[in-house]
């Protein structure tokens, strides 16, 4: 029985474990902790369940339906494709991780901030299985509350600032959001006689090219800002550069992913035409991003921005995966995603490693720390080498097929995507340069001698940390099938309905020209 309910379990198990750290007392850190960490890894235990029980095809699997408020239409109502199923497991994957890192840096409130991490998850799940309208955004909302506290309580000296524009950013395009979804609930009323929220309904009526227009830039203003798209990612480097590493490994692992998830999701199967007008400015911007970031990150002193400002660059080969739209394109942009997560979400636990060994993230007050702290040095090369998709490691399956794919219809886009692996090489290998080798700094050597001894390598709670993102970014670049198999038939469903759709606007448009001139 409770299999038939194996979604909604995974949904809202972190909610029920941050139910129970209420009922603890607060100086019971190592209790707190340890169940914040069992209901994660029990959370993670159910999404991989979901992950063998999904067949790959186009159809939503795990569905429940429950009325929630029925006299306007409004249901429980969630399920799972290959789109969601991956960032399922890519946030069930991450959460522990993230809070088993926490344990060492996280000292005060540390109740609140286990059931910050646990609420936020079960928000983020919410976000990415919901199947009605209104659902989904309760969840949207519910899972930006969290990470304006962790930032604004945990976060640094100017984590006020960063949490206030962080708050500021996001709520603007919700807003909008909501205005959109309320006319597209009137909209499905007046075509289907009926108030209904559902996605699998509204997906079914159809828009005029003006009211998709509007709709788009309401839903892709929030999606936009999410991702970040530029010009729209100035909140970004304050909200990383001020939060604990925990909620940087969140923001960059999944929280950027929900903008990706929505263009996919809602953009393209409702707003299709809107999509096709759309798509050559959002792949101008993608290309814009992918160069910017790479520059800006370049030019960087502090460890943490220059990551956060690699994000940027990074997601915009997301966007123009997205945006290219074809099946090799969108596959790519999915795969990214889960890429990014994986490899930014490592770059951010390791800078955070080093901080608590340095109490310092400027690049110049480093040097000769592959002397100090050898397999530290190794795990952090390997990461980079992901996140410039070495061949053989997981950010090179993603890359390779967002530019394949998007040569085709994009291929001005395609070649800046080609420039932006160069760039990425360059800032990361130059930070691996500057901190790792050489001699070390005398920095580091004043640090070693206020502490009394130098920094000490990996420990086991670190290992336990790392080892399990290095096994995943080796896997996926080695062996990428299993998870692309899941995506193929949703994506192939997305693409071609997309097709069909923009298709028969322009025989409809060919026609009505036509009768215009025998008019």
């Amino acid at each position: 029985m409770l299999l038939d309910h194996l979604l909604s379990l995974t949904i809202f198990v972190p909610l029920a474990g941050t139910g129970l750290l209420l009922f603890i007392d607060g100086g019971r850190k190592a209790l707190l902790r340890g169940i914040a960490l069992g209901t994660s890894l029990i959370t993670l235990g159910l999404s991989y369940l979901l992950f063998l029980g999904f067949r790959p095809n186009a159809e939503f699997q795990f569905v429940e339906e429950a009325p929630w408020i029925p006299g306007y239409g409004i249901s429980y109502l969630v399920g799972l494709d290959g789109i969601s199923l991956l960032l399922i497991i890519l946030t069930t994957f991450l959460v522990p991780l993230a809070i088993l890192s926490s344990y060492k840096a996280i000292t005060e409130k540390v109740k609140g901030f286990m059931a910050a991490l646990l609420v936020m998850e079960t928000g983020i799940l919410g976000v990415f299985a919901a199947l009605d309208l209104f659902l989904f955004y309760i969840f949207w909302e519910a899972m930006l509350i969290p990470m304006v506290f962790l930032i604004g309580i945990w976060g640094g000296e100017r984590r006020l600032y960063a949490s206030i524009k962080f708050l500021l950013f996001t709520m603007l395009g919700s807003l909008l959001m909501l205005v959109a979804i309320i006319a597209l609930y009137n909209q499905g009323y007046a075509e289907l006689g009926r108030f209904t929220t559902s996605y699998l309904d509204l997906r079914q009526i159809s828009l005029s090219p003006a009211t998709q227009t509007w709709m788009f830039l309401a839903f892709g203003l929030s999606f936009a800002i999410k991702i970040p798209m530029f010009p729209l990612h100035t909140w970004l480097p304050d909200a990383h550069v001020e939060a604990p590493t925990a909620g940087s490994v969140l923001l960059a692992g999944v929280l950027l992913k929900l903008g990706g998830f929505g263009f996919l999701r809602y953009c393209l199967p409702l707003f299709p035409l809107a999509v096709e007008r759309f798509a050559p400015l959002m792949v101008a911007l993608a290309a814009i991003a992918i160069i910017y970031g790479a520059l800006l990150a370049f030019a960087q002193t502090d460890m943490k921005k220059l990551v956060a400002y690699s994000s940027v660059s990074h997601m915009g080969y997301v966007v123009l995966g997205i945006f290219a739209l074809t099946l090799q394109s969108v596959t790519g942009g999915l795969l990214q995603m889960i890429n990014h997560g994986l490899t930014t979400g490592a770059l951010f636990l390791l800078v955070g490693m080093l901080y608590e060994r340095t109490h310092t993230r400027e690049i110049a007050h480093y040097g000769g720390v592959a002397q100090l702290l050898p397999k530290f040095s190794a795990i952090f090369l390997i990461t980079v080498l992901a996140s410039i998709g070495l061949p053989g490691l997981n950010g090179f399956v993603s890359e390779f097929l967002i530019i394949l794919g998007s040569y085709p219809t994009q291929p001005v886009g395609a070649i800046v995507a080609a420039l932006g692996v160069i760039l990425s090489a360059v800032y990361l290998l130059w930070l691996v340069q500057r901190v790792f080798y050489g001699m070390p700094s005398k920095q580091l050597k004043a640090i070693a001698e206020k502490e009394g001894k130098m920094p000490s390598d990996l420990s086991r709670r670190e290992w336990a940390v790392l080892l399990p993102i290095v096994a995943m970014m080796i896997w996926i670049g080695v062996y990428p099938r299993p998870l692309v198999s899941r995506i193929e038939p949703s994506v192939q469903a997305l693409v071609s309905e997309y097709r069909a759709a923009t298709e028969v606007a322009a025989e409809d448009f060919a026609e009505t020209l036509g009768n215009n001139g025998e008019n």
